[in-house]
């Protein structure tokens, strides 16, 4: 169940991370080939799997993408200037994309945010209920703290989990507010 959990997490990366659609049509687009759904669906595929594969890539990072025909938007915030051009890059080389529009958004460095970042992570995931969400490599839950005011982004299990988050951030010393763009992985 909770390797189900983590592959899901995983795979809505794109959407749930950023709450922008995944795929955006271009205007006209209805009439599509046989092939091409296959080949835009690979497409997507392999974007987030380069996105989740960046090494610095980290539980205090929002990655996110659209996929417009053949260019690719990156959008999410991210802590090290360093991974907003590694994502460009990484997406650059994949097969098939001939533009990378990269907005994704670099994060003030700030010693106070970093202060609230490790106390919300340390906050969330010491919490029975919550900790299996930190097993994997990269977090399903992602803590993105900008100027005292924090966003929760990611995929959790039930509604009373996202409500826990929620909870438990909002009790942290020093955070202005918090904003739970957490999405629930439906039943099966």
């Amino acid at each position: 169940m909770r390797k189900t959990a983590v592959l899901t997490g995983v795979l809505f990366l794109g959407t749930a991370l950023s709450g922008v659609p995944l795929i955006s049509q271009a205007a006209g687009a209805h009439k599509l080939q046989q092939n091409e759904p296959k080949s835009r669906s690979n497409l997507i595929r392999e974007v987030r799997h380069q996105l989740v594969l960046l090494p610095y890539y980290s539980v205090f990072d929002n990655l996110a993408f659209k996929v417009e025909g053949d260019t690719v938007i990156l959008e999410g915030q991210v802590v090290r200037p360093t991974l907003k051009s590694d994502a460009e890059g990484v997406v650059k080389n994949i097969e098939g994309i001939g533009r990378v529009q990269n907005n994704i958004e670099v994060l003030p460095a700030s010693p106070m945010d970093d202060q609230i970042r490790r106390a919300v992570y340390r906050t969330i995931f010491s919490e029975p209920g919550l900790s299996r969400y930190a097993e994997s490599a990269v977090p399903s839950i992602h803590i993105i703290v900008k100027n005292g005011h924090v966003t929760l982004v990611g995929v959790v299990d039930s509604e009373g989990d996202k409500n826990l988050v929620n909870i438990r951030t909002n009790g942290v010393p020093n955070v202005f507010s918090v904003k739970n763009e957490l999405v629930v992985t439906p039943s099966k």
